[in-house]
């Protein structure tokens, strides 16, 4: 009887592992955290994360001068994302590059979360040589992962599975990882790029509803990976209220991650009223996605409110370059021939100077950076 029950034991601690974190748990970590401060990166010379990661484009020079923007600026996190297609041609050289990154992190004093999927932008990605910037375009190559091609045909998520499994699996343990991002906007119909409104017409017509299942396998996958990260993954729209006047996909999210993440690019009473809603869950909070001057939402506006409420805040954007971010997002009906008048997204121009010095030195006093 007691070999049995030893048994049973044994065969249920990793279960148990893979259950979401309890409010108490997720509180515990967080008090060992700072305000946590950063920005979605990507260096300038990369349109977008496959650009980012493939061996022949990866570039640990010019993002450790770049972490080092962001170390005197205060930041201590970045959003980062990675690609299935480049872990799929090459896992060991993939994950050596990721380990190589993680050095540069924690050389400047950066944990970040890691975004492993996709769903924004371009639904037709290709490995190899990138296409060029399209002039006055906002994120005119970042592409989606998975691609549609995969997302639509089931018989292909096995090797996804792999991907979260492999990647998190290594790297479960290494404390230079602040969070797991398990998929960003999984939902987002892309209208007005290459949605249904759009031009382009590529995106899935079925594509929310393949986006709830993604995540719901994605975070499955995660949680038998056993990390010692918090998961997460963020709401972008619609009513948060109550888990009653939510759609499925943010009422499953809000309630199966382990901390809170949301995105919102609204001016600051929108900022607030959305951290107001997101406290009905008792867990750590992070905005994973602000700031777009034009609208409003400002680092003047939004940082003094989240650091009042220990809120965290990882802005769009860091270096302006290949992702051409500083345009807007009408910029797709619209192309602008010269840079705007007022960048939409971004902090510093490629050669380091800040494209507005008031801003850099209003974040450097609310990080206490010196």
């Amino acid at each position: 009887m007691k070999r049995l029950t030893l048994f049973l034991l044994l065969i249920t601690i990793p279960a148990l592992a893979q259950k979401q974190w309890s409010t108490k748990q997720a509180a515990k970590w967080y008090k060992k955290q700072p305000w946590l401060v950063g920005a979605n990166y990507v260096p300038a010379n990369a349109i977008n994360q496959i650009e980012m990661w493939q061996s022949e484009t990866f570039s640990p020079d010019l993002i450790d001068k770049e972490l080092a923007m962001a170390e005197g600026l205060g930041m201590n996190t970045m959003r980062v994302f990675l690609h299935d297609m480049v872990w799929k041609q090459d896992p060991e050289g993939f994950k050596k590059r990721l380990d190589q990154f993680l050095g540069l992190c924690e050389k400047h004093k950066i944990r970040p979360m890691l975004v492993l999927f996709d769903s924004v932008w371009d639904p037709k990605p290709k490995l190899g040589k990138q296409r060029e910037p399209v002039q006055g375009l906002h994120n005119s190559g970042w592409v989606q992962g998975p691609g549609a091609d995969v997302l639509a045909d089931r018989s292909q998520w096995k090797g996804l599975e792999d991907y979260v499994r492999d990647v998190i699996g290594s790297f479960r343990n290494d404390k230079r990882i602040l969070a797991w991002d398990i998929v960003n906007e999984p939902d987002n119909d892309n209208a007005s790029s290459y949605g249904r409104t759009s031009k382009m017409k590529t995106e899935l017509t079925n594509k929310a509803e393949l986006g709830v299942q993604l995540v719901k396998e994605a975070f499955g996958w995660a949680r038998k990976a056993r990390p010692s990260q918090p998961i997460t993954a963020a709401p972008w729209y619609g009513d948060w209220k109550a888990p009653e006047a939510m759609n499925e996909m943010n009422r499953w999210l809000f309630q199966n991650s382990d901390i809170i993440t949301f995105h919102n690019y609204g001016p600051v009473a929108d900022f607030t009223s959305r951290m107001a809603q997101l406290t009905q869950f008792k867990r750590p909070i992070i905005c994973t996605e602000y700031m777009a001057r034009p609208v409003g939402s400002t680092f003047q506006a939004i940082m003094p409110q989240a650091k009042g409420a220990k809120v965290g805040v990882i802005n769009w954007g860091f270096v302006a370059g290949k992702s051409n971010t500083i345009y807007p997002w009408d910029s797709w009906q619209k192309p602008y021939a010269q840079e705007p008048p007022l960048w939409f997204h971004d902090i510093f121009r490629e050669n380091g100077q800040p494209y507005k010095p008031e801003e850099v030195t209003f974040i450097r006093q609310m990080t206490g950076a010196k």
